[in-house]
């Protein structure tokens, strides 16, 4: 796992390469490397950061140069010893053992047919001598990060975002349709980027750049295929083995030259995967997290610590248990930093403050839960709207009976918050949509008229825009399947815009690797062959993973209450951050700029104060886009907004 970097006929190529390898110092501090090379009129410079994996001699440095071709490449092949295999077979003779000289033989061998045979999470860039052709490509489900900018005939590229703001000397202007965008979700579309000129290679994709500035696209992977390929799989009675083939991808996971250790939440996925980990690596480290008692009192939360604890105790795990009572306050501008964009998920303090402390024990690689809720309709949104279909049958004047009745009940009182209500109250903000507007309204922020309430009256355009993005993603598939339409959806946006983009940037600003077997092209193509109504069984989610888990898990960690792989904010906004949030809804640069309207901000405070409705997450989002607007606009390494 490293921090890639480069340039292509760019105007002071090797210094700006320089510079940009410099910023991903974190991705990677086992070592560092620059590789230089005529393209044309101009030249190409790769740079590499890497923390070194697997492999860890000089044989698996970066870039990696030979007969011609040249690499710079971020991720884990986990099938790298069967293309091994099947290249020395072919003839190819290997320097050493790292997955990076086997990626660079597989592309000299099958170029971009490589591709679809890759299984693991990657970016790269790849440079032709002979025809001075550079390509980028991206993995699959996008779980690895890659940022581009082109101007003329150049291109500059990057794992991070904030390299190539550092070094366009402030002209990339922000894209206030991203800010909308990340407004209604808390987090920005993997379509979409935070700078208007600066893009993100697509998953599954790849990008040919050519001397004389002619480019090549294609897309050799893609969702809505796999999609449509699983249904038609179904029908045709096939029921994949799930436990084996969870299995199977946690053992590839496991493969590496230094400790690995798990994410333990006591959860079904973190469970379920530290057990199987177990099995082929006993005495594998875990690492669970824990509240102040006082915050988790506040909010209600589960006791997750001790779901993790018995699973540790039962696997032989070593549990390492990291209690969260950060200084928020000094946290937050620290993670709008490392996320390159604003993402207002929680969550992303969370997974930094585990890595980091396993990072302090020896630890580099950590697997990671992550994707099981999407691909198998975990989510408490998945069977609200389901539940919403019937609610939907129920007469309309008792349904505005309830409505009414829930309305005036409060979500929290000075002493503790109810959630039962705030899932009450959520429920009802969409039970009576129509399918796409209700599953889009379950888990962003906000409504129409509430967004168009909050932003400049000018960016009104904007808003129809990112509504009418997500009604095409929803809809741009042929499933007759309520849930595996949501959870398509899921596996194209939320998935990629979200967790996997703050797991990658928040992991290696602790110069740590997490991995995520469920995030795999086999698993997803086992899981679109499950029709909905295995996923959700009753009021189960999940319920096909929980049935495979049971071959290795007791059936009080499978069928426990879902847990929480959050943050107590309602405490944490009521508290740490009060005075932060007056300041930025009175005095801050959002509002000051006229982007986000003062008595909106100020409707929300005042309600959610009040204990009526639950605005902590959005004011939380606020602020991690205050924060990064900030940066955004200061010019002090960041980049300029117009």
């Amino acid at each position: 796992m490293c921090g890639i970097a480069g340039t292509y006929r760019w105007p002071d190529g090797k210094a700006v390469t320089d510079r940009l390898t410099d910023v991903l110092a974190h991705r990677g501090p086992d070592g560092s490397g620059r590789y230089s090379h005529p393209a044309g009129d101009g030249e190409v410079h790769l740079g590499h950061r890497r923390l070194a994996i697997i492999d860890l001699s000089e044989t698996g440095a970066q870039p990696m140069a030979s007969d011609g071709l040249s690499l710079t490449y971020n991720g884990e092949l986990y099938n790298a010893p069967e293309l091994r295999a099947e290249l020395t077979g072919a003839g190819v003779r290997f320097r050493g053992t790292s997955d990076t000289e086997v990626l660079l033989e597989a592309w000299r061998r099958w170029g971009t047919d490589c591709l679809p045979r890759l299984r693991g999470m990657f970016a790269f860039a790849v440079f032709d001598e002979r025809t001075g052709e550079l390509v980028l490509a991206r993995d699959q489900l996008g779980i690895k990060p890659l940022f581009l900018l082109r101007r003329g005939g150049g291109m500059v590229f990057a794992s991070e975002l904030k390299a190539l703001a550092a070094v366009t000397g402030g002209t990339l202007d922000v894209d206030h349709a991203a800010l909308v965008a990340s407004l209604l979700y808390y987090w920005v579309p993997d379509s979409r980027c935070a700078f208007r000129d600066a893009e993100k290679l697509p998953p599954g994709s790849w990008l040919r750049i050519r001397p004389d500035g002619r480019e090549e696209r294609g897309t050799y992977w893609n969702l809505k295929d796999v999609a449509a390929e699983g249904r038609e799989r179904a029908r045709s009675g096939e029921r994949p083995d799930l436990a084996a083939i969870v299995e199977e991808s946690t053992r590839q996971h496991l493969l590496s030259d230094v400790p690995v250790a798990t994410f333990l939440s006591g959860g079904l996925d973190s469970s379920y995967l530290t057990a199987l980990a177990a099995r082929h690596q006993p005495g594998i480290s875990a690492y669970t997290i824990g509240f102040r008692a006082a915050d988790a009192k506040f909010e209600a939360m589960p006791d997750d610590l001790r779901y993790a604890r018995q699973v540790a105790q039962r696997y032989g795990v070593d549990l390492h248990e990291i209690e969260i009572a950060p200084n928020v306050l000094d946290l937050l501008p620290q993670m709008t930093y490392s996320l390159d964009e604003p993402i207002g998920d929680p969550a992303a303090i969370n997974t930094f403050l585990i890595c980091t402390a396993a990072r302090e024990a020896g630890v580099k690689v950590m697997l990671s839960g992550m994707g099981a809720d999407e691909l198998f309709a975990g989510y408490r949104k998945h069977l609200a709207n389901l539940l919403a279909l019937r609610y939907q049958r129920v007469p309309a004047p008792l349904r505005s009976g309830v409505s009414g009745v829930v309305d005036r009940l409060p979500v929290a009182t000075a002493r503790r918050g109810y959630r039962s209500v705030r899932f009450a109250k959520r429920f009802l903000s969409f039970a009576g949509l129509p399918e796409e507007t209700a599953f889009r309204r379950s888990y962003t922020m906000y409504d129409q008229d509430e967004l168009l309430a909050l932003v400049d009256p000018d960016l009104a355009g904007t808003v129809d825009d990112v509504l009418t993005e997500h009604a095409d993603v929803y809809r741009d598939n042929e499933l007759d399947d309520h849930v595996n339409r949501m959870c398509l959806t899921d596996a194209r946006m939320f998935l990629p815009g979200l967790n996997l983009a703050y797991t990658d940037r928040s992991s290696m600003a602790a110069s740590t690797e997490v991995r995520v077997p469920y995030v795999d092209v086999d698993v997803v193509r086992a899981a679109f062959t499950v029709p909905g109504d295995r996923k959700i069984v009753g009021r189960q989610g999940k319920a096909v993973l929980k049935e495979a888990a049971t071959s290795i898990l007791p059936k009080e960690i499978v069928y426990r209450p879902k847990g929480l792989f959050s943050a107590p904010l309602r405490a944490w906004m009521s508290r740490d951050l009060a005075p932060l949030v007056r300041e930025v809804v009175n005095d801050g640069v959002l509002v000051n700029s006229g982007i986000l309207r003062r008595d909106a901000l100020a409707r929300m405070v005042a309600e959610d104060a009040a204990g009526q409705r639950d605005f902590s997450k959005h004011l939380w989002h606020v602020l991690t886009l205050e924060y990064w607007y900030r940066g955004a606009v200061s010019g002090s390494g960041r980049s300029q907004a117009a």
